[in-house]
């Protein structure tokens, strides 16, 4: 039974509210200040990124001890900051920012992964050439979302989502003078859009409805109950209510966000960035701003939920949400770039992620949200240590024996690891992985996606334990002779280690602090949370899939040390599985023969209606005009001209014999004149004479 969250209204915000701007701002500040640097301004372009981050994780963590303060002494803090924009006609377009436990929660991970990835690329962007732009195009990525997170208007949130996506592209395209690192920027860009469609119309339609952008605004928000009844009451297409038909169009642009199936297909070729932007991209930022949307709206995706506690929305978002983790990590198996297989790892994740919010609720889904950060962040962090000490190699058949080469990368790569299979006990991705899959086993629809996201753990802890025995097992298979990173790699790497085993800490059914803190519900300790008899069957045998699972690994790949060149072990058992799988399932194939040929097609429809008939059309007309300025011409030049001309020359010759008479001398005037009377007089007698 999911809980509904219930706060308390404050009647004015805090100070330290009133402050909550500041840490989007003061990055993205830092990233317009960076963008008028020299190229040869490196230095000074790291410590203002460095710096801002800093100055963000600090504000977000008197925001987050704030809020903590207010929850310890029994109140459920939600303070909001809301102002007009501008008026359109007699509508209020109003922006605003929320602190709440999901905002600060985010806040506090987002800023505090993002500066450990900002120190590490300091070392591993250090001969870049751009390593000036790199830093300004981070600074502004994290400050978009930030802004996601603080924003209680969904307009802001649709402003800094955008952000988000514009800086996606320029970062995953940083080396645009690699023809895959362009063509994957843009991909992510355009497959994102299409969510992001979907996401505008279910705005658009919330603004119609409700008259009003904004969340929380004192009980007349937007995702408050007057609103929610309202929506509730209003049908939509195929029996849906206006909730839930917004619902479904908002997790559209989620899905495309969070890399859900079937808009997953920008993530992986998204690895062609830097490996730092691989971090801050799949670990704690883009692909998390989809899963912190749905869990920002749940209010609307519950609406209308009966005694079973789900919606059409929610059912939506959970069969998604399943599919895409088994999905996901059954193409992650057949993978051989040390990036990729942990891209596909992150789609896997991330439908756990909209599983846990489709069937146990917020909490569920966003402590899965906050340990992936830290232990994939790592593990992608760990990523580029490798490929740093392997000298730019990402094939991991062409490694090996790294374990005694980079001792403290290995050391750190197997806690994330072991973290992401879902370790039992010392791990955090173990609880919160555990946290999903007794939501599932509890979720009164029908008990299949507790089976799919099981499968999904198997798969986990066997493709990781493929990947690590391929890396640091055996002996070196490469080039040159791999070496270990510098400090600056070293320590963030340390340090996230650190947090992927201790953050199970406040997620554990003896201290269930995290999803207590998100509920608005005081939380105790106790040992007698790991009694409860389907608790316990639920733990032992999810610590047996994963102990399955990595036995697999090991089984199939050991210690060995496989050659480039040789077939893998998988492959030889199973060639036509390992063709379809580390071809992706055929998906990309798939939209190119449907959807690219599509859209193909139409494009050359329309280039043959704009030169066939359109610009036929416009030629028709042009030679129209043509022949009436040929015909206007040939007036023009024979008629009028000719005319004229004529007339001047029957001037010109008429004026010439005036002239010849107009001699100046008086006796020829007499003459002419005396034969003038002799005319007149002539004609005079002969009209009397008739």
């Amino acid at each position: 039974m999911q809980e509904t969250i219930s706060f308390t209204p404050q009647l004015a915000a805090s100070p330290i509210a009133e402050m909550l701007w500041l840490i989007p701002a003061v990055p993205m500040v830092a990233a317009g200040l960076a963008a008028l640097l020299m190229q040869a301004k490196r230095k000074t372009s790291a410590v203002l990124a460095i710096g801002s981050m800093s100055v963000s994780l600090l504000l977000s963590l008197v925001a987050f001890a704030h809020v903590v303060a207010g929850w310890s002494h029994g109140q459920a803090v939600r303070e909001t900051v809301n102002f007009t924009w501008f008026q359109a006609g007699t509508a209020n377009i109003d922006l605003g920012w929320v602190l709440d436990p999901l905002s600060a929660v985010m806040l506090v991970m987002v800023s505090f992964v993002g500066l450990l990835i900002f120190i590490y690329s300091i070392g591993y962007m250090k001969d870049d050439e751009n390593f000036t732009r790199f830093f300004c195009f981070m600074s502004l990525f994290a400050g978009a979302m930030l802004g996601v997170v603080i924003a209680n208007s969904i307009l802001l949130l649709f402003m800094c989502w955008e952000l988000v996506g514009l800086t996606s592209y320029l970062l995953i395209g940083f080396w645009y003078q690699k023809p895959a690192a362009a063509a994957a920027a843009k991909k992510a860009f355009l497959t994102t859009r299409i969510g992001d469609v979907f996401f505008l119309l279910g705005m658009v339609w919330l603004f119609a409805q409700t008259g009003t952008l904004l969340f929380y605004n004192n009980g007349a928000g937007s995702i408050e109950a007057g609103a929610l009844a309202g929506l509730l009451a209003q049908s939509a297409a195929l029996g849906l209510t206006a909730a839930g038909a917004i619902g479904l169009l908002i997790f559209a642009g989620a899905a495309g966000k969070s890399g859900q199936f079937p808009l997953h297909v920008w993530l992986p070729d998204a690895m062609e960035g830097p490996t730092p932007v691989s971090a801050l991209i799949h670990a704690a930022t883009m692909v998390a701003a989809g899963v912190y949307l749905i869990a920002r709206v749940y209010p609307l995706m519950q609406a209308g939920a009966l005694a079973g506690g789900t919606t059409t929305a929610l059912t939506v978002v959970t069969w998604v949400g399943a599919f895409t983790a088994v999905f996901a990590a059954m193409i992650a198996v057949a993978q051989n770039d040390i990036k990729r297989i942990l891209a596909y790892s992150t789609v896997s994740q991330l439908g756990y992620m909209m599983a846990g919010l489709g069937m146990g609720g917020v909490a569920v889904g966003m402590f899965h949200l906050i340990t992936h950060a830290f232990f994939k962040a790592l593990l992608f962090l760990g990523a580029g240590s490798v490929i740093h000490g392997c000298h730019g190699e990402q094939d991991v058949r062409r490694m090996g024996g790294l374990k005694s080469d980079m001792p403290i990368t290995f050391l750190t790569y197997a806690i994330g690891m072991l973290a992401l299979c879902g370790f039992p006990l010392l791990f955090s991705g173990f609880w919160s992985k555990d946290g999903i899959l007794e939501a599932a086993q509890h979720w009164s629809v029908v008990k299949t996606p507790f089976y799919m996201l099981v499968f999904g753990a198997l798969l986990t802890a066997f493709y990781m334990t493929r990947q690590v025995t391929y890396i640091f097992g055996g002996h070196w298979r490469g080039g040159k002779p791999a070496h270990e990173s510098p400090k600056v790699m070293i320590v963030p790497l340390a340090i996230l280690a650190f947090f992927a085993m201790a953050l199970g800490l406040i997620g554990t059914p003896a201290w269930p602090w995290f999803r207590a803190f998100l509920d608005g519900r005081a939380a105790s300790f106790d040992l007698h949370g790991f009694m409860e008899p389907r608790l316990l069957a639920l733990m032992g045998g999810s610590a047996l899939v994963v102990f399955l699972g990595l036995g697999l690994g090991w089984w199939l790949y050991g210690d060995h040390s496989p050659k480039p060149s040789e077939p893998d072990a998988l492959e030889r058992m199973i060639p036509p599985v390992w063709a379809a799988l580390s071809d992706k399932l055929y998906v990309d194939e798939l939209y190119r023969v449907t959807v690219i040929a599509f859209y193909g097609w139409l494009a050359r429809g329309a280039d043959w209606l704009d030169r066939r008939v359109w610009g036929g059309a416009v030629a028709g007309v042009a030679w129209g005009f043509s022949l009436g300025a040929e015909l206007n011409r040939f007036l023009d030049t024979n008629v009028v001209d000719g005319g004229f001309d004529k007339g001047c020359d029957e001037l010109s010759v008429g004026g010439g014999l005036l002239a010849r008479i107009q001699t100046g001398r008086v006796q020829t005037y007499l003459r002419i004149l005396a034969l003038a009377v002799v005319v007149l007089v002539a004609i005079l007698f002969w009209s009397n004479r008739v």
